[in-house]
């Protein structure tokens, strides 16, 4: 493990939490769900770190990273979630088509970032169409639970769909910079150590 592998999983386990807050809460972190949504726009980012914008980005999924980790305080909804998504990217990265389509719509949906602004509902509503018709078709979906008053609303249902668009971005960045789900085994603690430093690092 090293910090560039922590930051990349960090920004998976902060989108995946993003996903269920929402969906158990109908609300989230605001400035953690920017950062999340903003890193799904920068394919060509020349840092990992860059990815996210700043270290501060993403604070939540440092925290969540940790707190995962950590036996005692682990929320297995969230936990399934990450496993899931990464199973996901395998499945994403075998099909040549869907990565293409993917990229394509993202380039697409950019233009209306620049135009409404990131937080529109426009920007949610085609992310959230572009998962459904690429991600969501592949094996295995990502289950989402929570309470039935906010995933009755569309609205809401295009931000969690969002969200896990982000967290397949952080799964293929992971996997780019040589990330592999069983160094999260392997490596906790030296994992855990440089998530609380990278944390301490953002609010000092």
């Amino acid at each position: 493990m090293n910090e560039e592998r922590v930051l990349a999983l960090a920004g998976l386990f902060q989108a995946s939490a993003l996903a269920h807050q929402l969906a158990n809460e109908g609300r989230c972190d605001d400035l953690s769900f920017d950062a999340s949504l903003a890193s799904v726009f920068r394919i060509d980012a020349p840092s990992v770190v860059g990815v996210y914008g700043n270290v501060s980005g993403i604070r939540l999924g440092l925290r969540t990273l940790i707190g995962q980790l950590d036996e005692n305080s682990r929320d297995m909804a969230i936990t399934r979630m990450v496993v899931t998504v990464m199973r996901l990217e395998r499945s994403l990265a075998h099909r040549k088509d869907l990565l293409d389509q993917l990229q394509q719509g993202i380039v697409s949906t950019k233009r209306q970032v620049d135009h409404f602004g990131l937080n529109s509902p426009q920007v949610f509503s085609r992310l959230a169409e572009l998962y459904a018709t690429t991600l969501s078709t592949l094996r295995p979906r990502v289950m989402v639970t929570g309470n039935p008053q906010w995933l009755q609303q569309p609205a809401l249902v295009e931000r969690v769909r969002a969200s896990l668009l982000a967290a397949v971005r952080s799964a293929v960045l992971w996997r780019q910079i040589g990330g592999r789900q069983y160094q999260l085994l392997l490596h906790r603690r030296q994992c855990t150590m440089l998530a609380r430093g990278l944390l301490t690092g953002t609010t000092l």
